[in-house]
């Protein structure tokens, strides 16, 4: 039987995987929020929310909320609380996060991270929000997006920036934890469209992610897994430029299958169980067993891994990850 690991590269491959991958169970990290967050000094600056918890300020001056009843958390933009209200200003306004902390800072989270068997499992450095999400997470939606029309120098600017910050909190995460995997949020459309035409895209968001991803390869990561849980079937072949090896995330409306058929061999795809057909107070085992079984009915095992589209092990209902992991688990079972 191979591995977690071996598996895994069997799928994304085209080998000869010997089950489906069962969502995260290749990825591994440290922390207790998403269950694969791999701690460091640098991510754990300032504050942050908890589920149904109060408002907390991160080391970016971004106040984050974190309503009941939602997957995640998502910053505050009223006019107390937005940190970047005019784009030509943001040199003024906008301070990165100190990343030059001491060895010892580090040694605290060492433990966990050397207790990885990494020929079982990717060693998983998870990194969030990535360069679009900060850009908005600063500034708000609809700021950023016409900063792009109407300030696109300033908007190169603030980009170079945040990139050469995601530079050297990765130098970090390499110097430290010699990760074989990065898992990166950057959220990059609506369920329906891209945020941006990939014209736009390209300009802006693929050479600040050619350096990040670039440099993560370039010191000994073997794989690139990013999540977007959206419509971004429009920007795969950016994606494949960029050098991610797995878009996670990817919901129904992409049309997955023929994203396989298209582009399998040059990316694999991990998601097809939208969260939003499932995740929801109704559920059962025998609801959630149905969608699993049409996912990977219609996207077959070959550069797909079958898993909730939201971006880390989890459901916002207790339960549904769990129905998602048993279904797999039963269905390797009548493969075997």
């Amino acid at each position: 039987m191979l591995t977690k690991k071996q598996n895994l590269l069997e799928t994304i491959n085209g080998g000869n995987p010997d089950r489906f991958v069962n969502q995260y169970e290749a990825f591994v990290c440290t922390d207790a929020i998403y269950g694969m967050i791999m701690g460091d000094p640098i991510s754990a600056q300032g504050a942050f929310p908890m589920p149904g918890g109060e408002p907390a300020k991160n080391a970016w001056g971004i106040t984050f909320a974190w309503p009941a009843g939602t997957p995640g958390p998502f910053p505050v933009h009223d006019a107390e609380h937005k940190v970047l209200k005019d784009i030509t200003k943001w040199r003024e306004t906008v301070k990165a996060p100190k990343t030059d902390f001491p060895p010892e800072a580090w040694e605290p989270f060492l433990p966990a991270v050397q207790a990885i068997d990494r020929n079982e499992v990717f060693a998983t450095a998870f990194v969030a929000p990535g360069v679009f999400e900060q850009c908005h997470h600063l500034m708000g939606m609809e700021d950023c997006l016409m900063g792009f029309y109407e300030e696109p120098e300033e908007m190169h600017a603030l980009i170079d920036y945040i990139t050469e910050y995601e530079l050297r909190y990765a130098a970090e995460l390499v110097k430290y934890y010699k990760p074989n995997c990065i898992f990166h949020h950057d959220d990059w459309g609506s369920s329906l469209n891209s945020f941006m035409a990939p014209d736009m895209f390209e300009e802006f968001i693929v050479p600040a992610y050619k350096k990040i991803y670039g440099f993560y390869k370039e010191n000994g990561v073997e794989l690139i897994v990013h999540h977007s849980d959206s419509y971004a079937a429009n920007l795969v072949p950016l994606m494949i430029e960029m050098g991610i090896d797995i878009w996670q995330g990817c919901i129904s409306s992409n049309n997955v299958p023929e994203l396989i058929k298209k582009y399998g061999g040059q990316i694999s795809f991990m998601g097809d169980i939208d969260n939003s057909l499932i995740d929801n107070e109704a559920w059962t085992q025998e609801s959630v067993g149905a969608e699993v079984r049409n996912a990977v009915k219609r996207c077959g095992k070959h550069y797909y891994i079958p898993c909730i589209t939201q971006g880390g092990p989890g459901s916002v209902y207790p339960g549904v990850y769990e129905a998602i992991t048993k279904e797999i688990n039963q269905i390797n079972k009548e493969m075997i």
